[in-house]
């Protein structure tokens, strides 16, 4: 059956590998994305934010069926932004959809969270994202600007966790996951690949018990299933796809 899917981050590496290998096999796809995307938003800004999910509303007036909050950045020396898109942006992404997928026979949201979660994250910001206080979390991730990324996916991870279960994404039969990758060889990583200094402290970060890193594609697999799965079953869980990271970081841990 075609399905409507709408994946933020569509015009680079995760979310560009998945709207292709979906939009291969018939699904209608609508795409999120700075630039190069079918709705150009900054979903870093509120104004952004509105303007996207007016946009899905407009270009799928009878609803949708999925959606794949991927849009993300990796910058330490863009803590505010970091903070600002990868979760808030990924909240009213889901938040803001969650509406349009009532129609739906069989709706599902993914998020992109990380194995970057398990680094040390700043908790007072992660506190002031579950709070919803975006300006306190902006300004105290500023100063702490190192962890932004892991602090932006430890926030996301946590509210996935407490959301999926909720009324208004269980109850309603609406099953939200996630996924957890760990390194990918992705534009985003690519100039960090190409530092022998920080590949060793990527293999200390995210050991794997593979060869190589994954490619989007690989990623983009789970998620095709994540998003068109028919059980009824799975939900509020972060599947980490890490090349062996998490089992080999947190052994002790079921």
């Amino acid at each position: 059956m075609n399905r409507t899917i709408v994946i933020t981050g569509a015009a680079s590496g995760i979310g560009a590998a998945t709207a292709k290998r979906l939009k291969d096999a018939g699904q209608h796809v609508i795409g999120v994305d700075l630039r190069q995307a079918d709705i150009e938003a900054d979903l870093g800004t509120e104004a952004g934010r509105a303007h996207m999910v007016a946009e899905v509303a407009r270009l799928a007036p009878g609803g949708i069926d999925a959606v794949l909050a991927g849009a993300g950045i990796s910058r330490g020396d863009m803590p505010r932004e970091t903070v600002a898109i990868n979760y808030f942006g990924a909240l009213a992404t889901l938040e803001g959809l969650r509406p349009l997928m009532a129609g739906s026979p069989r709706p599902r949201a993914v998020a992109i969270c990380s194995t970057a979660a398990f680094l040390p994250a700043n908790r007072q910001v992660v506190e002031l994202c579950l709070a919803g206080d975006e300006a306190g979390a902006l300004d105290a991730m500023a100063a702490e600007p190192q962890s932004s990324y892991a602090t932006s996916k430890n926030a996301l991870s946590l509210w996935l966790r407490r959301a999926a279960v909720r009324p208004e994404w269980a109850g309603a039969g609406i099953l939200l996951n996630g996924v957890g990758p760990g390194v990918v060889t992705t534009p985003m990583t690519t100039p960090l690949l190409d530092q022998p200094e920080m590949v060793k402290l990527i293999g200390q970060s995210n050991p794997i018990a593979v060869e190589g890193y994954a490619q989007a594609e690989e990623i983009a697999e789970l998620i095709d299933f994540l998003l068109g799965m028919e059980n009824h079953y799975l939900l509020g869980q972060i599947i980490f796809i890490d090349g062996g990271s998490d089992a080999i970081l947190r052994a002790d841990q079921v």
